[in-house]
């Protein structure tokens, strides 16, 4: 059973600060055999790759056959059904045209002195992109990955996916089709990580590195960031549903379970108003649980992570709660959403109404599903095309404006014991 808290309750807020602050991860567990990893690839190249590959993928590569080659990568498109060609398709077409919104604009203005200053925007050389294999393949990752990289200018972008036991779904290498994804290899795990990190030849290093994993690819990114730019480190999956007792008590349950799906740790949560429609969405999870067919992930997620979370009036209490927790979706599913929005500050998405659900935005809509997680939306952001490039700032001086500002500058320089500036 799922956490129930009632804010009117006098330990309701110890018991809240308990779920905000609890952890669900594992990195420092993992942290010692990432690092080893890493320090191997780095001291043997495709060596250690090859045989980390060999050792938890039972698959043996050579710098030859480790690379798919792009008429295995068209023969997958051809095969997938139909449907699922066209669906991906259209979620590729709407994500393209919602990061394009996204590029930001180069900027120069002169000042009063007559000084030229602004910025200008530039994308990296190479991005990596790491997609998980086996039964967490998920070809709108890839997508959503790859295709911000490419709106971004990113002349090179390499994937790296694990195939279990030499299999890589054609899903997988029909989105990277679809994407236009420039290298594919057939690493995972931290190795690979480390490999698009420092390089392992014949694998060039690249400058970002961004996508889902597990908590060694997590712990990996983590511990290369410095060499390499991330987009972050991910945490297990979170919902948070605050719904009013109007919204369909299925739905409500459906979309909770949306994220539950994803792994024993990930987390979901309800804020209500109405004690008896909790209770009503608390027996409809526990149904749709049972007829489930990951019930035993959901069952876990459900009953260690989640909560139900009463409290007397939505619009006033609701938005504290939100913006403690940072959730990494948030569905509004309210008669005003947006009046209950404006209040809110703190979500990496938010799904605004009855018929926004979490999942429309996962697969189709075209905003970006990576998203920060474990509470990081209060200072972190989706992934956008801005991971994929830097702003180089600009200054120009004539004699008139070089004039005006280095008196200042020089007295500045003396001030702070530097004379050679």
């Amino acid at each position: 059973m799922a956490l129930r808290l009632n804010s009117l309750d006098e330990d309701f807020p110890e018991k809240f600060n308990a779920l905000a602050t609890a952890s669900r991860g594992a990195l420092d567990e993992v942290g010692p055999a990432v690092a080893d990893i890493i320090k191997d690839v780095c001291a043997n190249g495709f060596s250690a790759v090859a045989d980390y590959t060999q050792r938890f993928d039972r698959v043996s590569i050579d710098p030859q056959t480790a690379r798919i080659e792009k008429g295995e990568i068209t023969a997958a498109a051809n095969r997938i059904a139909p449907d699922l060609r066209d669906a991906l398709q259209l979620a590729a077409d709407r994500i393209f045209a919602f990061h394009e919104r996204q590029l930001p604009k180069d900027i120069m203005y002169k000042d009063e002195v007559g000084a030229s200053l602004g910025w200008r925007w530039t994308s990296v050389d190479a991005a990596g992109l790491y997609a998980p294999g086996g039964r967490a393949a998920y070809p709108s990752s890839v997508l959503m990955n790859a295709i911000p990289a490419k709106v971004a200018g990113v002349r090179r972008l390499v994937m790296c996916t694990p195939t279990p036991g030499g299999e890589i779904t054609d899903a997988v290498l029909a989105a990277a089709h679809i994407a236009d994804i420039d290298e594919i290899w057939r690493i995972g795990g931290a190795q690979a990580v480390a490999a698009m990190a420092h390089g392992a030849d014949p694998i060039e290093p690249v400058d970002v590195i961004v996508g889902p994993g597990n908590a060694y690819v997590a712990e990996a990114k983590r511990q290369v960031f410095g060499v390499v730019g991330v987009d972050s480190i991910a945490g297990p999956s979170e919902i948070l549903v605050v719904a009013d007792a109007d919204n369909p008590v299925g739905w409500t349950a459906a979309d909770l379970l949306s994220q539950a799906e994803h792994d024993p740790s990930s987390q979901c949560i309800l804020i209500t108003d109405d004690a008896a429609y909790a209770d009503a969405v608390v027996n409809e999870v526990g149904a749709q649980i049972a007829a489930h067919p990951r019930r035993e992930i959901v069952h876990a997620a459900w009953q260690n992570n989640s909560a139900v979370i009463v409290v007397n009036d939505l619009l006033a209490d609701a938005p504290r709660l939100v913006d403690r927790l940072a959730p990494e979706h948030l569905e509004l599913a309210v008669a005003e959403p947006n009046a209950l929005f404006a209040r809110i500050r703190h979500a990496g998405a938010v799904f605004l109404g009855r018929y926004a659900p979490e999942a429309l935005g996962d697969y189709v809509a075209g905003p970006n599903h990576v998203l920060p997680t474990s509470g990081a939306a209060r200072f972190a952001s989706g992934l956008s095309v801005q991971n994929f490039m830097k702003r180089t700032t600009i200054l120009q001086t004539d004699l008139a404006a070089f004039s005006a500002l280095a008196p200042a500058a020089a007295r500045l320089a003396d001030a702070e014991g530097l004379p050679g500036h």
